[in-house]
């Protein structure tokens, strides 16, 4: 185990070691609730607005949306026994998030539409600042059927880069983790020599106070014998 590692070696109630990580509550990360955000309107936009047949761009987005959406959860829940699988999913929600971008910006070229971040339409403004301060769908279920086509694929576009941004920095980070912490062989090493530190401690302390209680007794018989 290479010296320069710092594993933060967890503890049951009763003090054994863990290998597990700390678990990562996902639809608490602001980047999966905008995920599912956009897998919800993604099928409201192929419902709406692509062909119900014969199309084979309905499925690949509806896929893509829910890829990144389902490999963010499992990664998530992965992550507690292994940071190689969920930096693994993990890339594959974020190369999936990209994927859907693309398709709404083909959309968008495809229709004669304008996408608004690259024309600076001022109504981009108010719809990024939106989805900033918005991430959960109950936020965006009564809004998104009212919108037309081009506004909700602004609105995917908007969230995708949100998505992508938040992920780039959350995988950079769980990088950082695994370079410092290592995987799942490091933990098991760390949580083994952490158990025996701690039944060594608890030895040490027993045998402490034993030593205590042979001097107090011996004290007591010469307390006895004396009168």
């Amino acid at each position: 185990m290479n010296g320069d590692k710092k594993i933060l070696v967890n503890h049951y109630a009763d003090g054994t070691s863990s290998v597990l990580r700390k678990i990562v509550v996902y639809t608490e990360l602001r980047f999966y609730q905008r995920s599912d955000v956009l897998y919800q309107l993604t099928r409201i936009f192929c419902q709406r607005f692509l062909p119900k047949y014969g199309d084979r761009t309905v499925d690949q987005m509806i896929q893509a949306a829910r890829s990144t959406k389902q490999n963010i959860a499992e990664g998530s829940s992965d992550g507690q026994t292994s940071l190689e699988i969920e930096l693994k999913l993990l890339g594959v929600a974020r190369g999936s998030n990209k994927e859907l971008l693309e398709d709404y910006q083909d959309y968008l070229k495809m229709k004669g539409l304008k996408e608004w971040f690259v024309v600076k339409n001022p109504r981009f403004d108010s719809l990024h600042r939106f989805c900033v301060e918005h991430s959960r769908y109950e936020d965006y279920c009564e809004l998104l059927p009212k919108m037309n086509d081009e506004e909700l694929a602004n609105m995917a576009i908007c969230l995708c880069h949100q998505i992508d941004k938040a992920m780039t920095k959350y995988i950079e980070n769980k990088d950082r983790e695994f370079t410092t912490e290592g995987g799942i062989r490091e933990r098991m090493t760390a949580a083994r020599l952490g158990q025996r530190n701690t039944q060594k401690e608890i030895i040490e302390r027993q045998a402490k106070e034993i030593e205590e209680l042979k001097k107090e007794i011996a004290y007591l018989k010469n307390l006895l014998s004396s009168k």
